[in-house]
């Protein structure tokens, strides 16, 4: 049966029609994974942002004697932003999972994903404002 409205129970189907809980430990179990995955969403975020960063800080070099044009040269694409788009689409992948999990309207498992993600969010990506900051210092001058 779909639920419609958030329930409490340990009976709930995950994502796909085999992913299903009957005992309290198959749903601990569900649980500790959606926990997990979340958690695992956040780490990813943060490669993926640390990624880019170097991607930005390293452009490719252009040789000196270029001349210049009136149409703009291709840019090559580099292996760091290659890899900052595969990470990209890995993330957005999980987040649509983990999305659809929590549309299971089970409040155990909503509450598995959210503090997933704040444990993540803590663990890995609390320290970003710092390192951006520091690794990118104003070139106001």
């Amino acid at each position: 049966m779909m639920h419609m409205t958030l329930y409490w129970g340990i009976k709930v189907t995950l994502l796909f029609d085999s992913w299903k809980t009957d005992s309290w430990f198959s749903y601990l179990l569900s649980l500790l994974a959606c926990f997990l995955f979340s958690a695992f969403y956040q780490y990813l975020e943060d490669r993926r942002i640390r990624l880019k960063a170097i991607a930005v800080s390293n452009p490719p070099q252009q040789p000196q004697s270029v001349n210049v044009t009136l149409l703009t040269p291709k840019r090559r694409a580099s292996s760091a932003k290659f890899a900052t788009a595969l990470l990209f689409g890995i993330n957005s992948a999980i987040g649509y999972l983990l999305m659809l999990a929590v549309m299971s309207f089970n409040g155990g498992v909503f509450l598995a994903i959210v503090l997933g993600l704040t444990a993540g969010y803590l663990l890995f990506r609390s320290g970003d404002e710092e390192v951006v900051a520091v690794d990118n210092p104003c070139a106001c001058a």
